[in-house]
């Protein structure tokens, strides 16, 4: 079993482009979250608030590839371009046949999707649609592109597990390096918001309320007695993992190792979480890293803000940690940025190691009676990390936990 380490990684979302506006944005404690009516202009919706990423310069990525891109796979690709300058692996090794590209998001291209179907409705002919748009529309479309982008020639995979995507996709590249079978491997996921996302997730009411419309700064509130529903959020997030002698080999800058991963169903319910099933995943992430409960210096909490499944991820961590480890969640900030958010977030995390400082959970001014007995971060604190977990959880009663820690040769 080979170590894995993380060597780079490139970001974007509701805070901007680049790690340093993500990192910027935290260490503010911001919002990233608006009122976009513009953007959710759709009969029936309700929720009229999302956190989005803005505009972008597309004529960074070169014209051959973006052509078969959506939104989506824009903002995959840019957070890939950046990881590939943060890791500062020459071009030979990017292309080698053992380098490989893990990416997802929740669909397709939305608003592509969206498109096409528009199309087709008003001109009664499939063959409107553009050759490209079938690109920009495929459930893998953020994979094939950016792998397209950087030349890989290796394994290139794209789990679709929702809100578990890019976790998945990060722990699947850990266990093919560990394994032997890649040297090194983009992965990550990336997320658009749209009419058709937002109300896929207001039709079985897991969003914050029309109520919050007004007031979107303070709608994402995880673990807090007032919270009401998740907020949807956009970016992409890319970790370049590595295996350890690869690294050392070319002399790379190590942020991180992961240390365990573990990734499991429920069995018993399509939507709601379940609090054993968590708490299970969680401690077979920590017997993959050889680790124990009292190891664990910080909880990067999955925590969307939604009723039951923040009160049952605070019941799995009460059962694991009790009420010592810190614990908050970005999302409070940043929204939920679904297929993205387990890479937008571990990268959080290896900054918050890297500086010594836990940010804390936006907007959680009361913890809820069920989501109480943890040692919730309501402030910016100072802290030594040296191993971490990352939670993401997902529809289907998929769990998926990470387990990172500070490198030590």
């Amino acid at each position: 079993m080979r170590r894995v380490v993380i060597t780079g990684y490139g970001l974007n979302s509701s805070f901007g482009f680049g790690a340093g506006s993500l990192q910027a944005g935290l260490e503010q404690n911001r919002s990233g979250i608006s009122r976009v009516d513009e953007l959710l202009a759709c009969n029936g919706l309700q929720s009229k608030i999302a956190a989005c990423a803005g505009e972008y310069n597309i004529n960074v990525i070169p014209r051959l590839h973006r052509r078969s891109m959506g939104r989506v796979a824009h903002l995959g690709a840019l957070a890939a371009l950046e990881a590939v300058e943060h890791c500062g692996a020459a071009p030979a090794m990017i292309t080698a046949p053992r380098t490989g590209c893990i990416m997802s998001s929740t669909m397709g291209s939305a608003s592509e999707l969206c498109a096409t179907f528009e199309t087709i409705f008003t001109e009664k002919n499939i063959s409107a649609v553009s050759g490209m748009q079938f690109f920009k529309c495929a459930s893998h479309t953020v994979a094939m592109n950016v792998a397209q982008m950087l030349g890989i020639r290796g394994e290139v995979l794209s789990p679709a597990a929702a809100c578990a995507s890019s976790l998945q996709a990060i722990g699947l590249g850990f266990q093919l390096i560990r394994a032997g079978v890649l040297d090194m491997a983009f992965c990550g996921g990336a997320e658009e918001v749209n009419s058709m996302v937002v109300g896929s997730f207001e039709s079985i009411f897991a969003t914050a309320p029309a109520a919050r419309n007004d007031n979107p700064e303070s709608a994402s509130r995880p673990f807090d007695a007032q919270r009401d529903g998740l907020v949807c959020g956009e970016g992409a997030g890319v970790i370049v993992l590595e295996s350890l002698d690869s690294a050392l080999a070319r002399n790379a800058v190590i942020f991180g190792e992961i240390a365990g991963y573990n990734t499991s169903a429920s069995g018993s319910h399509i939507s709601q979480s379940d609090a054993g099933a968590i708490r299970d995943c969680i401690n077979a992430a920590l017997h993959d890293a050889d680790v124990s409960p009292g190891d664990i210096d910080y909880v990067s909490a999955h925590a969307t803000g939604t009723i039951q499944g923040d009160a049952s991820e605070s019941e799995a961590l009460r059962q694991v940690f009790g009420g010592s480890v810190p614990v908050s969640s970005l999302k409070g900030g940043l929204g939920h940025t679904m297929g993205a958010s387990g890479a937008i977030e571990l990268a959080a995390c290896l900054m918050m190691m890297r500086d010594g400082v836990i940010y804390p959970t936006r907007n959680l001014k009361q913890p809820a009676e069920d989501c109480q007995g943890l040692n919730h971060i309501r402030q910016q604190t100072s802290a030594k990390i040296n191993c971490f977990i990352k939670n993401c959880f997902a529809f289907g009663g998929i769990n998926a936990v990470l387990v990172c820690r500070r490198f030590n040769a």
